[in-house]
């Protein structure tokens, strides 16, 4: 009789499973960082170009918006931003006489799902606003 082994043995089995798990334990985190680092990374891109998007309105259409409330679709319905990111909001001194003809906006990310300093990593210029994702611009009266 031929008794030739076929398929694995229990013993085999289990040190497969045991190198799938030690791989699992060591390539979880580094993802889930990356997914991290991704997230900081798309928050600090949206606070900049909100930020250019609201100087080069201020500069092109020499006005401000009526609202806060609307301002980001503002921006893009006027074609400074091509989409409109969720969970930002914009904040600016409402009149030019007050800061020397210069208004401040304020761009605020309040999605909660990142944390400031992972956004400081990706771009420094981005500050604490009460927890959250800040970035300030000023914007001078030229015309």
């Amino acid at each position: 009789m031929d008794f030739t082994k076929k398929g694995f043995t229990l013993v085999e089995l289990l040190i497969v499973l045991a190198v799938i798990a030690a791989l699992m334990a060591v390539a979880t985190p580094m993802a889930l960082n990356a997914v991290k680092t991704a997230r900081a990374s798309q928050v600090a891109q949206n606070l900049s170009n909100i930020m250019t998007a609201v100087q080069n309105y201020v500069n092109t259409e020499r006005d401000l918006p009526t609202s806060t409330n609307t301002f980001i679709n503002t921006l893009v319905s006027k074609g400074y931003l091509s989409s409109n990111p969720t969970n930002y909001s914009i904040t600016y001194s409402d009149t030019w006489t007050t800061n020397n003809g210069q208004i401040k906006a304020t761009i605020i990310y309040g999605g909660g799902d990142v944390a400031v300093a992972d956004v400081q990593k990706q771009n420094p210029n981005v500050i604490n606003g009460g927890g959250k994702p800040t970035m300030e611009a000023t914007v001078a009266k030229w015309w």
